[in-house]
């Protein structure tokens, strides 16, 4: 165990004495370089998990780190996603900071300019601003061994930090299907979270490729005005009623004025999803009620018989995303609407060959067909002690220690990290749980007067082992589908098998028994000088 003596936490100050001091006896220079800045935290997006944590750091006295944000702006997912009838499907109470509530939610399920908003409050309230990096991509994020320290690199130039924080989210890159043809397409291509909003779709003959969460809201947006509208089903989804509706003036005026209805809101709103947890991973045949009403919303929304049975899912409720829609339905069943079963298989200048060989002529085509999940962009881009990345490391699948933190990787921290996604709830929940665990890692460091922390490799597996242990009996494993909740061997590495208040029981504190403690030789006194800086793990 190391020291116990305490280590007094950086200030800003600090921070730029540690810069200072670090272009001093940093490896040589050519002359006229500049100085490579150095920080406590680096962290990577500016959406709910990037902002987050900016907000727990100040308020854990942590001020020295900047948030790296590859955009021009704010927002993650929440910017990145403006297609028409972008909105939640997580009530907008529920869905925002427990520290940051918003008395004004204009709908019980808020849409995209709405959340955006709320985030660039958020950011100017708890004032992130000076700490925000925009048109920042990481490129590569190296850990040096000798100095116990992250080396990053971006399109805007070089930081060092003691710790990096992965907040950019698993919905932040977009997957677009690689189909024979699709470079000589003559007309306008897009995916949904990377909407043409110069492009008019009024009269054009428009394609539509999947039918997820994206592709349910567009789909009734767009319906109207496209001259033809043809959409792409490989695999249909369970749909329910949305119940939404306009939160009134009044509702408004109680919850700013008294915010404890607002919290009553949110309690309430949270303990009806807690409740839903057991169906979902445990005992799957109790959504046989919730089946049933899905397939009455199917007969309400679809008169046709032929159609509304190619429509229906042969897999159990709740085995992928359920989505909410009053609308979906009637404008899969309108004039202007060809559902075309099977999926695309290639296209032939402004023709598109479907799975089944019908052919359908389109203006242009837009892809809701998700994102890099399970295979994440930024693990590429990411090396560890061993000079390894996280690519490399998860080649059988993704894993990580409580969802936060990976062996290898020292002083590495994600915020929505492997399995830690919802499948009934608010993500927000996740997310705060996530810094939690977060605060308390830096803050456990000061106090023992280490300089670093990974998992250990036992501890990460056996924590892995428990959890697809506890998979097996969840309806995403045996509700009969395939999913994007599952990588290419069909492990779940994206969701969690629980209940958001045992992951809040989970991530506490962190469990020093788990972990490897690091210091820097010059750290401890009395020891001898090996290679300069080098680091010394501690079990």
């Amino acid at each position: 165990m190391a020291s116990s003596s305490k280590r007094p936490r950086p200030s800003a100050s600090d921070a730029d004495a540690d810069a200072a001091t670090l272009d001093a006896t940093a490896d040589a220079r050519p002359a006229g370089e500049q100085p490579v800045p150095h920080v406590r935290v680096a962290v990577i997006g500016s959406g709910f998990g990037g902002l987050g944590a900016g907000v727990r750091l100040r308020r854990a006295g942590i001020t020295d780190f900047v948030v790296l944000e590859r955009a021009d702006s704010v927002g993650g997912t929440w910017r990145d996603n403006s297609y028409p009838g972008c909105a939640c499907d997580v009530p907008s109470h529920l869905y925002s900071f427990s520290f940051a509530p918003n008395p004004d939610w204009p709908r019980s399920f808020s849409g995209q300019p709405d959340i955006r908003a709320y985030l660039e409050k958020v950011a100017d309230v708890f004032g992130l601003r000076p700490h925000l990096r925009f048109n920042t991509e990481v490129v590569e994020a190296r850990w040096d061994v000798e100095r116990t320290r992250w080396r990053i690199t971006t399109t805007a130039g070089r930081w060092t930090a003691d710790a990096v924080v992965a907040a950019a989210g698993p919905l932040a890159d977009p997957q677009i299907p690689d189909l024979p043809g699709l470079d000589s397409f003559p007309g306008k291509v897009f995916h949904s979270s990377r909407w043409d909003h110069d492009f008019d779709l009024t009269g054009k003959r428009v394609a539509m490729v999947g039918t997820g969460a994206s592709a349910a809201q567009i789909v009734p947006a767009i319906q109207p005005k496209v001259g033809r509208l043809t959409v792409f089903q490989r695999t249909p989804a369970w749909v329910l009623p949305r119940r939404d509706r306009t939160i009134t003036e009044l509702e408004k005026w109680l919850h700013g004025r008294f915010p404890f209805t607002a919290k009553v809101r949110r309690g309430a709103l949270f303990a009806l999803r807690e409740l839903q947890v057991d169906a979902f991973v445990r005992r799957p045949a109790l959504l046989r009620t919730v089946q049933r009403i899905a397939e009455r919303h199917i007969a309400d929304g679809i008169a046709d018989p032929a159609l509304r049975a190619r429509l229906t899912p042969d897999y159990r409720i709740g085995c992928k995303r359920i989505l909410l829609s009053n609308t979906y339905y009637p404008a899969l069943a309108a004039a202007n609407t060809e559902v075309v079963f099977g999926g695309l298989r290639e296209v032939r200048g402004s023709t598109l060959v479907a799975a089944d060989g019908s052919e359908h002529e389109a203006d242009a085509i837009v892809f809701g067909t998700g994102f890099h999940v399970t295979d994440m962009p930024l693990g590429s881009k990411v090396f560890g002690a061993n000079g390894t990345s996280f690519a490399e490391e998860w080649k059988e699948g993704m894993e990580a220690l409580r969802g936060s933190t990976v062996h290898g990787f020292p002083n590495f921290f994600f915020v929505i990290g492997p399995n830690t996604g919802l499948g009934n709830s608010s993500m927000i929940l996740m997310i705060e749980s996530q810094l939690n665990y977060l605060i308390d890692a830096l803050t456990t460091l000061d106090e023992i007067g280490a300089t670093a922390m990974q998992p250990t490799a036992r501890a990460q597996r056996r924590w892995n082992l428990e959890l697809q242990h506890r998979m097996d009996r969840t309806v995403w494993t045996t509700g009969g589908c395939r999913s994007w909740y599952q990588d290419r061997s069909g492990k779940n590495t994206v969701l969690w098998p629980g209940s958001t208040t045992a992951f809040r029981r989970a991530t506490r504190k962190v469990d020093l028994t788990e972990y490897e403690l690091i210091l820097r030789q010059e750290d401890r006194p009395g020891l001898p000088a090996t290679a300069a800086g080098a680091g010394e793990v501690l079990v």
